[in-house]
């Protein structure tokens, strides 16, 4: 585990760093600034560069300590404003690269000196302020109350005891460098007051270990469903021992569904609830390997079920498994633009509402972030899912 995280930061700290080397090179190297504000604005780039890696390194230990949280959220902001930076620097470039394919297939002639100059000024400041809105659209989104998204699922001869059944659903809360227990605690008070039937937290609810997040995550234990609260993990309780969350979120009066299921009665109707171990749990806790059709084995006869799984690439299992429905997460809908234009090419399933045959998948945008504090253009969500007669 230890080699692993190891070689993760070292691979990710490099490309960070290359990142930087580029838009160093490509704008401030190009950009005709003075020699004084040209040492500032790189002084400024990499003094911010070697910030994230650093407070990564010390929220290892320190992730829940007062002093620390200012650097951190210094550290997350400009790496969401910086990914947007590099974005458009690269757009840029691919764009000034075709013109000058095609300037010269047309064989026109090449650009005046001075007005090539003067365009690569005007852009590289219009790149900067971009970045600069985008960023703060992206901040304010991303510190504001998670958006209520209602959904009707419908469902063929669903038995009248279930038709109406409210599923409040949370996923990827993160809890750790910059969402702490008071936004927890404000979202548990708001699924309350909902009077859901039942509440699953799909997953990648931490961003830390228990001594230190421990009383961040106690808000959980709030939170109230008629027919249970229940808990599936997500790829991030991997990196901060997930068998001690487990238990701690067990302590709390969560049901933890590690692939496994239970059943609710209402009135003559059976509901099964079900959830597996993230889907990539086995490459970092061989017993926790997800199996979804282990989480329905020896399951009694039941109306509609119901598999909590994080990771929305369990769908082709739950499917086969024969589930009703789907409850995901993960993928945080992009989080923000520009990432969400091409989450949907890794993840069939990146938001809302599909289907895989007969299973139903609802796959959640993500209640709070991860990393940058930046939701531009895919706002955070409380699921409120309403099992109908089709």
């Amino acid at each position: 585990m230890l080699l692993r995280l190891t070689l993760f930061f070292l691979v990710t700290t490099t490309i960070w760093a290359l990142a930087h080397l580029y838009v160093d090179r490509r704008l401030l190297g190009r950009w005709d600034l003075a020699p004084r504000r040209r040492r500032r604005a790189r002084l400024a780039l990499w003094g911010l560069f070697a910030l994230a890696p650093l407070v990564m390194s010390l929220g290892r230990v320190f992730v829940a300590e007062p002093w620390l949280a200012p650097l951190q959220w210094i550290a997350f902001t400009h790496m969401g404003l910086f990914f947007l930076l590099f974005s458009l620097v690269l757009v840029g470039d691919l764009a000034a690269s075709v013109a000058k394919l095609a300037f010269r297939w047309r064989r026109v002639e090449p650009m005046d000196p001075e007005r090539r100059r003067f365009l690569h000024h005007a852009t590289s400041a219009g790149m900067v302020g971009a970045s600069g809105v985008l960023g703060a659209w992206g901040l304010v989104e991303a510190v504001a109350e998670p958006e209520l998204v209602e959904v009707d699922i419908p469902v063929p001869n669903l038995p009248p005891d279930l038709d109406g059944y409210r599923i409040v659903q949370l996923s990827d809360i993160h809890i750790g460098p910059t969402i702490r227990g008071e936004f927890l605690a404000r979202v548990a008070a708001r699924v309350n007051a909902l009077e859901p039937d039942l509440v699953a937290v799909t997953g990648d609810l931490v961003d830390g270990l228990v001594p230190s997040l421990g009383p961040e995550v106690a808000p959980l234990g709030a939170l109230r469903g008629k027919d249970g609260v229940y808990f599936c993990t997500g790829n991030h309780e991997y990196y901060w021992d997930a068998e001690a969350w487990c238990e701690e979120v067990a302590r709390l009066g969560l049901t933890v569904l590690n692939n496994a299921h239970r059943l609710v009665e209402r009135g003559g109707a059976r509901l099964l609830v079900a959830g597996c171990t993230d889907h990539t749990a086995h490459q970092i806790l061989e017993a926790h390997r997800s199996d979804p059709a282990k989480a329905k084995e020896g399951a009694p006869p039941h109306d509609f079920s119901i598999l909590l799984a994080h990771n929305p690439r369990s769908i082709d299992a739950g499917a086969a498994a024969g589930f009703d429905l789907q409850l995901s997460g993960h993928t945080h809908g992009g989080q923000f633009f520009p990432v969400s234009l091409f989450v949907g090419f890794v993840h069939p399933f990146s938001e809302g509402l599909g289907k895989r045959e007969r299973t139903w998948i609802y796959v959640n945008r993500g209640t709070g972030y991860w990393g940058p504090p930046n939701r531009a253009g895919v706002p955070s969500e409380i699921s409120l899912l309403r099992l109908v007669r089709a």
